[in-house]
């Protein structure tokens, strides 16, 4: 009785600030509000109930977490991306692996995780390249004898590798988020991503191999067909030379990488292939005008509540039993990733973003943890939760694209998921996966 006293009289507990702002955040999620209606709420009770704030703090605060001029390289990439989602670089880019691999044992699977890989890394989005790439494998693998659950998985977590591969929204967040640098993080991003794709890519050819003759394998390519494809492929290859290359040379930024991004993808798409018109264009700057919109307000509004839980101090409190400030770096590390993992698991991962990284980003530092390793290791569990049941937002994703159920749809991820998880486990032990190049690029 005396816990719900508090509650009605807005006593200034941290316990009871934190079970009423998410009791109230829950109900307004299970009465199917959109993320930002709970955020907003949850930071309007802390204010008004208990701390007795000026409201138009949050305004104040919104307009603080939109301002910062590393953020125009979002809607940049994310057009870029709409583009080429809409033209053929998927295609060539899909043909060039597979004339290359595609008749090896487990060769398509190892072709759609790649190709998700290299998708990703011109795209920046998962979801496009689920789009994309599903749309083209899926029937492709299915008719070569592969289980259904099995080509879904795949698609699903390799997609989650364009987190990791520049250009990515979730490190460009991070980066504004965390005040760490935005080309630093890009770089860092590339060796774990290589590596999971290397992980996956393994896995497959087991995979392929214990299901033995029920596999069709495809038939190998001529020189010519190869020569022919590496042709077609040029092109699409050139957005992450101007990307990865750019930003590790030094000669251009992530945000002017991002807008050179979006010139080179209309010249590819609509001078050199002739595959969209003007109306495609004006279509795909629409939907990056929707998506961004939906983005911004959403990053502002975790802005909002960043700041007043900040203001009270309730992570502090709340994470003191774990005494992290005289824990170890790689303690530090498992905390940040586990926190992130089940946050994503249950919630939109840039919501968990910016809801969480202000959160860590004091004891990242106080540690004397890299901060760019950190934002690795947290968009790694962006990755994983984008693809773990129950909300992961790609499994969405397969679902409408693929008409298939959800049942269906993540009974093959488990061994994914294992491998993800071990590569968090990886990350933690052997920084140098990610810090490596991070270095040579910046430090050498």
């Amino acid at each position: 009785m005396d816990f719900l006293s508090d509650i009605i009289t807005g006593e200034l507990d941290i316990y009871v600030i934190t079970f009423t702002i998410v009791l109230a955040m829950i109900v307004l999620l299970f009465m199917s509000f959109p993320m930002i209606v709970p955020l907003v709420v949850g930071t309007l009770i802390g204010l008004v109930h208990f701390s007795g704030v000026d409201t138009g703090v949050i305004i104040q605060q919104m307009v603080t977490g939109i301002s910062p001029s590393a953020l125009i390289a979002v809607p940049m990439f994310i057009l870029a991306a709409d583009i080429m989602t809409r033209g053929h670089t998927a295609h060539n880019l899909l043909g060039l692996i597979q004339a290359f691999v595609g008749h090896m044992r487990g060769g398509l699977p190892i072709t759609a995780c790649i190709s998700c890989t290299l998708f990703g890394s011109v795209s920046g989005s998962t979801q496009a390249t689920v789009v994309s790439v599903g749309h083209i494998m899926r029937p492709k693998l299915i008719q070569a004898g592969y289980k259904d659950s099995f080509v879904m998985a795949l698609i699903i977590n390799a997609s989650d590798i364009a987190f990791l591969i520049p250009p990515s929204i979730g490190l460009i967040l991070y980066g504004t988020l965390a005040n760490t640098s935005v080309g630093e993080l890009f770089i860092a991003g590339i060796g774990p991503g290589l590596v999971l794709t290397f992980l996956f890519s393994v896995y497959c050819y087991i995979y392929s191999v214990y299901q033995g003759n029920s596999i069709t394998l495809v038939e190998k390519t001529s020189f010519a067909e190869k020569l022919q494809s590496i042709k077609k492929a040029l092109l699409p290859l050139g957005f992450p030379a101007l990307i990865v290359g750019g930003i590790y040379s030094g000669a251009v930024t992530p945000t002017e990488a991002a807008s050179f991004s979006v010139l080179y993808a209309i010249i590819v798409e609509c001078l050199i292939y002739r595959e969209l018109g003007y109306k495609d264009i004006v279509d795909a700057a629409l939907s990056t005008g929707l998506i961004t919109a939906v983005v911004f307000i959403l990053v502002g509004t975790g802005q909002a509540f960043s700041w007043y839980i900040s203001f009270e101090q309730i992570p502090q409190e709340l994470l003191a039993p774990l005494d992290l400030e005289a824990a170890s770096k790689e303690y530090i590390l498992f905390i940040i990733a586990l926190s992130f993992f089940v946050g994503c698991m249950f919630v939109d991962s840039l919501v968990v973003l910016v809801i969480l990284t202000p959160i860590f980003v004091p004891i990242v530092a106080t540690a004397g943890l890299d901060p760019v390793l950190a934002g690795v290791m947290i968009t790694l569990q962006m990755a994983i939760g984008s693809a773990t049941p129950p909300f992961g937002c790609d499994i969405f994703t397969a679902i409408a694209i693929f008409q298939r159920p959800y049942m269906e749809v993540i009974r093959g991820t488990l061994p994914f998921i294992l491998i993800l998880g071990g590569m968090s486990a990886l990350l933690i032990f052997v920084p140098d996966i990610s810090l490596l190049l991070r270095d040579l690029a910046f430090k050498g």
